[in-house]
């Protein structure tokens, strides 16, 4: 990097610190309020929400993960990219309208009104612990990679990315948050465009591309072209079997873009549920760029490491972004690509910061101080912030253990043995008034023991901890795929909640109105219009997608 390189970077963090510094002041030096700080004055429209829904779930971890997923011929994975747009439909036409209707700050809280207080403690919990395993510790660390590559040792990267992205977080809130998240989302993806146009230039265009894989391709052990270019994979594969994708991970979408307070907290930002779900469909077409700015850009890096004009080793394929950054980029565009990586390391670490300590605010400690004024919220969400950062950064050791399929894997592996009891919860109570509150936390709870059970067995086995029979039971229930066990926790789970609540007294129809689907709103619900066009359309995207890569397109 050179100095045109650096002005472009300090550049960047001057326009983000400008616009947080915005964002954060008050007219006629008024104080934040609780709404203000952590719901944005929900006054906010459907572009500022959609780019931040955007932003906010693009981290470096995404990038990198999904990246080194090109690079090692693993294009099953963005299929968690795709699938998230058809998630985002759900959600928009779904839940959004019971989350505003309900004028809650928090998905515990919305849980605590559909069933018990004890579902809600559960989920405060349970999000808080998520955000800490597989939110802000795995953002430091992609981050700290990012800043590694550039010469800088991994833990001061880590503390940089720290107290960079907390500083304006903890000053202006929700607001600074999603007006930074709108440009960087826009930073984001012309910085991925610049990567991907410049390795297509030096590759001589997509045939160049193509023919180079095809060349490797001759090589014992390299991926065939179909291998990079095919979304689905069969059955028998360990790691990404087509039924796997199709039924589990959609579930692991529904926790996290339905009922996850990272995401849906923007939502709660709106100004109404139009700008809601028009901001949640804007953000499923944005995330179809993912396979085109992210995916291909790693294939691009494999092709370029081929042809010996990029440099990094498969056994770290999450460097292939990075690599392809630092090696082969002018001057400035080089600047212009590494802010796009900050931009998205920080949108999402500002995220996470935010939500986590909305929860630890709302949910514990205006619960248990229920008179406590609007300036002691917000300097309790404020010091909530900082006591998460350490807890995260004291976890960052541990993730090594987990993370033998890279970045991505382990995100999805983890979220795969937490989220499938929250999303039947979610998922079933909005439909069917007769389920209640027993079999909610009974579900929840047995979810969560098996889960964890799973998850501390996988890292004792792979930490060594442990031996395992190879014929016993054990190793069975460890050798199923992550997203077949997303996908038959779920049932057991939604069967478990169904069974306890037939079983045990239902709760008040009365105070399930704001809650449920009523008969006579079911209707309009769903009614044709401008929304109902530009969904269908997004549908239409996706197949195509799924069409192109597949045995009968690319492929």
């Amino acid at each position: 990097m050179n100095i045109l390189d650096f002005i472009i970077i300090g550049a960047y963090f001057g326009v983000i610190l400008w616009i947080a510094r915005w964002a954060a002041s008050k007219k006629d030096n008024a104080e934040f309020s609780s709404v203000d700080y952590f719901l944005a004055g929900k006054n906010q429209g459907w572009l500022v929400i959609g780019a931040s829904l955007f932003a906010s779930n693009i981290g470096s971890e995404i990038i990198l993960g999904v990246s080194g997923a090109g690079a090692r011929a693993d294009m099953p994975m963005a299929n968690f990219e795709i699938i998230a747009s058809l998630v985002l439909i759900l959600f928009g036409w779904v839940f959004v309208p019971f989350y505003l209707r309900s004028g809650v700050y928090t998905m515990p809280e919305f849980l605590e009104k559909r069933y018990s207080s004890a579902c809600r403690s559960y989920l405060s919990v349970v999000s808080i612990l998520a955000y800490i395993i597989t939110k802000i510790s795995l953002i430091i660390f992609a981050g700290a990679l990012v800043f590694e590559v550039l010469g800088i040792p991994f833990w001061t990267g880590a503390i940089i990315t720290v107290v960079v992205t907390g500083l304006y977080t903890v000053l202006g809130g929700l607001k600074a948050v999603i007006y930074t998240d709108l440009v960087q989302a826009f930073i984001l993806i012309l910085g991925t465009v610049v990567v991907t146009l410049f390795g297509l230039y030096h590759l001589e265009g997509w045939g160049g591309l193509m023919d180079t894989l095809s060349q490797a391709s001759l090589e014992e052990g390299k991926p065939s072209v179909d291998q990079f270019f095919n979304l689905w994979r069969p059955m028998e594969d360990t790691n990404y079997p087509w039924t796997g994708m199709l039924f589990g991970a959609p579930i692991l979408g529904v926790w996290y873009w339905c009922t996850d307070q990272y995401i849906v907290q923007r939502a709660l930002s709106a100004k109404d549920v139009d700008n809601a779900r028009k901001g949640a469909l804007f953000a499923g077409y944005l995330k179809l760029l993912p396979v085109f700015l992210f995916f291909i850009p790693g294939v691009i890096a494999y092709a370029l490491m081929q042809k010996g004009m990029v440099q990094f080793s498969l056994d770290d394929a999450d460097q292939a972004l990075p690599a392809l950054i630092t090696q082969l980029l002018p001057s400035g565009i080089k600047g212009l690509a590494i802010a796009g990586l900050l931009a998205a390391l920080m949108s999402s670490l500002s995220s996470a910061f935010n939500s986590s300590s909305t929860l630890l605010t709302i949910d514990f400690y205006q619960k248990y101080r229920p008179k406590a004024s609007e300036k002691d919220l917000v300097r309790f969400g404020r010091l909530a912030t900082i006591i998460l950062v350490v807890l995260s950064l004291g976890w960052i050791p541990f993730m090594n253990a987990l993370m033998g399929g890279g970045i991505f894997h382990y995100l999805q592996s983890v979220q795969a043995y937490i989220s499938p009891p929250i999303a039947a919860v979610f998922l079933l109570g909005l439909f069917f008034k007769w389920i209640n509150a027993r079999g909610a936390i009974v579900a929840l709870w047995t979810g969560f023991a098996i889960g964890v059970f799973r998850l501390v067995m996988e890292f004792m086995s792979n930490n060594n901890s442990i031996t395992v029979n190879p014929n016993g039971a054990l190793a069975y229930f460890l050798d199923i795929n992550f997203l077949h066990f997303a996908l038959f926790l779920f049932l057991f789970c939604s069967a478990l909640l169904m069974l306890i609540s037939k079983l045990t007294e239902p709760q008040s129809i009365e105070s399930l109105t704001l809650v449920t689907f009523q008969k006579k709103e079911t209707a309009s619900t769903f009614r044709f219009s401008k929304d109902g066009v530009l969904t269908l359309v997004l549908i239409t995207c996706v197949l195509l997608l799924w069409l192109i890569f597949s045995p009968l397109g690319i492929g």
